[in-house]
């Protein structure tokens, strides 16, 4: 699926939807990121690093909501909120880092649960990722 898809193509596609911003799912979204950043290093200092990689992934996928969210728009798939966040860079409203690391997220996401290839290594990489981007999200969404 091609990231760069417009919103209104991703919205008439049913990928996206409209709605008027919600501090309060925002705020619920932000919870979870949290909670799964948490697990994500407890999964870590394990040595349990596909539960790490998934965990890390879905910090940030909760934190992106929330931006989302506090922005207009409910995602219906989770590369509708890659296209989100790409568009935000093109925009200037966030770093290019934030869109990068969202990525690289969900194909380690993706690679630790329907492939089963996850390391210790990319773990680390990814959960300091989640960290960053929690980081980053909870600043913008706030502004």
């Amino acid at each position: 699926v091609r990231l760069l898809m417009k919103i209104d193509e991703l919205v008439l596609r049913g990928h996206l939807r409209r709605i008027l911003p919600s501090r309060a799912l925002a705020a619920k979204e932000l919870a979870e990121s949290a909670s799964d950043l948490s697990s994500a290093k407890d999964a870590l200092s394990r040595g349990d690093a596909k539960w790490a990689t998934i965990s890390a992934y879905y910090a940030m996928f909760h934190g992106a909501k929330a931006l989302l969210l506090s922005n207009g728009f409910e995602e219906r798939a989770h590369y509708a909120i890659a296209a989100v966040l790409e568009h935000m860079v093109r925009q200037g409203r966030i770093g290019p880092e934030l869109a990068e690391y969202f990525k690289a997220a969900m194909s380690l996401r993706e690679k630790a649960d329907y492939h089963y290839s996850h390391s210790e290594q990319a773990a680390r990489q990814v959960v300091a990722m989640a960290e960053e981007f929690c980081k980053k999200i909870a600043r913008v969404k706030n502004k």
